[in-house]
């Protein structure tokens, strides 16, 4: 391979990898920077582990749903899933966009409302706590009834006279999506939701008690890109809403979300998102037509499509091990703020903040200080030959990281920055504290 080829080679690398980035992202004197910022300087003043987030790409990827929404008959509204990330900055921007946040714990519920008081809240869960359904009454807007003993349960609050919020029902379709077997959430012997004979048995003790269901919702799984199994799901659940007398005309449907992003270069291309909306859409509308159903408003439930190239995870590099056959570069995060490659074998890539031009001479396999033999971020990466105290990006770190983060081995979990027209607002304060302190 000539010099040419390689640095040809090279190049088309970075591309790749700088495209994963938020769409703020840019290359000036060899080293990166987002919306101005150069992040080498951001690292050195807010410590590392550092976590940025750039609310120009969240506003990129939630126009995208709203364009697509647009073409749908009926109303249609986005959903945000709070457990992909949730802090006060974030929540502001989604009540000032009108989407909704999807909860699935007292913390989060009363976490949203403190950050708006307006926008409106739907509570998940598999096993709803009493506190959690206490402040779905007092919070929410929507609640998605998962199993029957807690549908017993809103049964038991309405005969005691309390207002109950609207009620959806979660139905297992029965579907299997291609994504990590731990987060597929739809097949048979999920954990999650109601066979359809279980939603018609809650059907019918909501007429027996004067309740009413307000709509149905699905979720297969996430992190997938293949719409098989999610237009499967759509098919069953609509035939099953064929069997409900919807006693008004309005009435919900949810097929969740769960589209994934490219984490990783070797993950492109990726399937354009505006085409497995244009599915979801054009199934629900004829599927609704076909089944003599009214046109029902839709709900999107996407999180990790919305904010996981917003966000970038920086760490400084503190030991380098070269030995025969592998390259370890140890950084000082890792498995306490970001589980999901120990979790689901995510596979993540990186950039050094500055000297991205130089040659490319290794294999690094990327590694943080914790007492694990899995807590390694990143295996066998082209890299270019770095040097302790240097500073690395990953991209795609916006969904599942820090709101998934822990003090394992006694980690404080990482300072947050929020990037938004140019301005830096601290977002999270880096943790000080431990339970013992």
């Amino acid at each position: 391979m000539t010099d040419e080829t390689i640095v040809t080679e090279r190049s088309r690398m970075i591309e790749k990898r700088l495209s994963l980035f938020p769409i703020s992202i840019d290359v000036q004197n060899d080293q990166l920077t987002l919306q101005g910022y150069a992040l080498q300087e951001l690292a050195r003043e807010y410590g590392t582990p550092l976590y940025l987030y750039d609310a120009a790409t969240l506003a990129h990827q939630y126009h995208r749903y709203r364009q697509a929404l647009q073409r749908y008959p009926g109303r249609a509204s986005i959903t945000y899933a709070g457990k992909a990330y949730l802090s006060p900055r974030l929540i502001r921007w989604l009540a000032a966009h009108g989407a909704w946040v999807d909860c699935s714990s007292a913390g989060e519920i009363l976490a949203t409302r403190k950050f708006s008081k307006r926008i409106p809240i739907l509570v998940h869960g598999v096993n709803k706590s009493a506190s959690d359904l206490e402040l779905a009454l007092r919070f929410a807007q929507t609640i998605v009834v998962d199993n029957l003993s807690e549908w017993q349960r809103l049964i038991q609050l309405h005969r005691q006279g309390h207002v109950l919020p609207d009620l959806w029902l979660r139905f297992r379709p029965g579907v299997l999506t291609h994504t990590h077997r731990h987060i597929q959430t739809g097949h048979e012997t999920s954990k999650f939701g109601m066979s359809a004979e279980e939603i018609l048995s809650a059907i019918r003790l909501a007429e027996q008690n004067g309740m009413r269901v307000q709509g149905l919702h699905f979720h297969i799984g996430s992190q997938w890109r293949e719409t098989t199994a999610v237009l499967q799901a759509i098919e069953e659940t609509l035939k099953l809403a064929s069997e409900i007398r919807w006693v008004e005309e309005r009435w919900h449907f949810c097929p969740g979300g769960g589209w994934g992003v490219p984490y990783h270069e070797d993950d492109l291309p990726w399937p354009v998102l505006e085409n497995y909306l244009e599915e979801i859409l054009s199934l629900t509308i004829h599927g609704v037509q076909r089944y003599g159903l009214p046109l029902p408003d839709l709900h999107l439930e996407p999180g990790r499509s919305l904010i996981a190239q917003a966000g970038i995870a920086i760490y400084q590099i503190g030991t380098i091990k070269r030995r025969p056959g592998r390259t370890w570069l140890l950084v000082d995060g890792g498995l306490a703020d970001n589980p999901r490659p120990a979790l689901y074998n995510a596979r993540y890539t990186a950039l050094p903040l500055q000297g991205i031009g130089r040659a490319w001479e290794e294999q690094v396999w990327i590694g943080g200080p914790y007492c694990e033999s899995g807590d390694v971020l990143i295996q066998d990466l082209a890299f270019p030959k770095v040097e302790e105290g240097e500073y690395i990006a990953v991209p795609v770190s916006g969904a599942y990281q820090i709101s998934m983060a822990s003090n394992y081995n006694g980690a404080y979990r990482p300072a947050v920055l929020w990037i938004e027209d140019g301005r830096i607002e601290i977002d999270q304060k880096r943790e000080k504290k431990l339970w013992w302190q």
